[in-house]
């Protein structure tokens, strides 16, 4: 079986890609390199362009005729840039996911996984989220991926496409084999910074300690990268049984968590119980988009993908370090340093 994954050079479609290929399916590669990186491609069927290029779609399927499904994680995941810079963010996760459902139609292909964000959810007053929980998105970011579901909701209604989407957490961690891990030197997000501050030894920021948590700091649902891959070989494994055709239903949206909530304090004694130098932490304000966090309550994805996550936080935060420290010789280059 052969699968499209569209951002298949990035961190979470080159895990994607490395899980399918341990599973005996073949997957084919479609990214623009705006993010990705080329060496995750290597010895992987790859074609180089925009999930908005039609002609480029077409001649993936047709030199690819067993394409069986798509595996959609192409997107800008940048919260605070989403706020600075929504047009952008708007044109190359909605507009571009749009015409690229097009094409894939176009091609007679109907099995369509979709990577969304929990990102979406307006929290509980405990804040677990599943399935049913309101939807509250509070960037452009996560706005994004609300219009793209609804996208999907609509055009699985009017035609023959079935979609799941999966809408995970926090992933961290890297390719346990250390194939492929974050492509960018300087990430954004907690873990990212959290090595940066041990490598540079600098100083780590929680930004916000004021939420309604219950240790002031935001709350997140942590997801080891590997595991979250795992889910979606699941999802492409099972979709018939979830989504058959002719059944009651098109679209399907499942939660992929560990289930349990770890503030931002929490996850910095986690770091700190797996780095081995010590680490200055100081407190400070909210970024832009920022929110007091949520993590998953739901059930849905043990019954609909017989999935479970396996790895710990520990783990996850174990294998960055091992991929941080191989980064720079697997991808030929080093973090620029001040």
């Amino acid at each position: 079986m052969k699968v499209l994954v569209a951002g298949g050079a990035g961190f979470i479609g080159s895990t994607v890609a490395s899980a399918c290929l341990d599973e005996g399916l073949e997957p084919v590669i479609l990214d623009n390199l705006a993010t990705g990186r080329i060496e995750f491609t290597r010895d992987r069927i790859f074609y180089q362009g925009d999930i908005a290029d039609g002609p480029l779609v077409d001649r993936i399927f047709a030199e690819h005729p067993g394409i069986a499904a798509v595996v959609h994680t192409a997107a800008l995941i940048v919260v605070p840039e989403s706020v600075e810079q929504p047009l952008r963010y708007y044109r190359e996760n909605v507009a571009k996911s749009i015409d690229f459902i097009e094409h894939v139609l176009r091609n007679g292909c109907e099995r369509y996984l979709f990577s969304s964000s929990a990102a979406i959810y307006q929290p509980g007053d405990d804040f677990s989220v599943d399935e049913t929980s309101p939807l509250a998105p509070t960037s452009p970011y996560a706005r994004s991926k609300v219009m793209m579901e609804q996208v999907l909701t609509d055009t699985a209604a009017a035609t023959s496409l079935r979609a799941l989407s999966l809408r995970y957490f926090n992933p961290i961690g890297a390719d346990p084999k250390l194939r492929t891990g974050l492509q960018v030197s300087r990430p954004s997000h907690v873990l990212g910074k959290l090595i940066t501050a041990l490598e540079d030894d600098g100083e780590f920021l929680i930004t916000g300690v004021d939420w309604p948590t219950r240790d002031g700091s935001g709350i997140r649902d942590y997801i080891h990268v590997w595991d979250l891959a795992r889910a979606h070989v699941q999802a492409l494994r099972r979709f018939d049984e979830i989504l058959p055709v002719g059944g009651p239903r098109s679209h399907e949206s499942i939660n992929l968590g560990s289930g349990n909530g770890t503030t931002v304090r929490e996850f910095v004694a986690a770091f700190r119980s797996v780095a081995d130098r010590p680490l200055r932490v100081r407190e400070t304000d909210p970024r832009p988009g920022d929110s007091a966090g949520s993590y998953t309550r739901s059930d849905r994805s043990s019954a609909l993908l017989d999935w479970r996550p396996e790895l710990s936080v520990e783990e996850g935060i174990r294998h960055s370090l091992d991929w941080a420290a191989q980064r720079g010789s697997i991808l030929g280059d080093q973090p620029a340093r001040p």
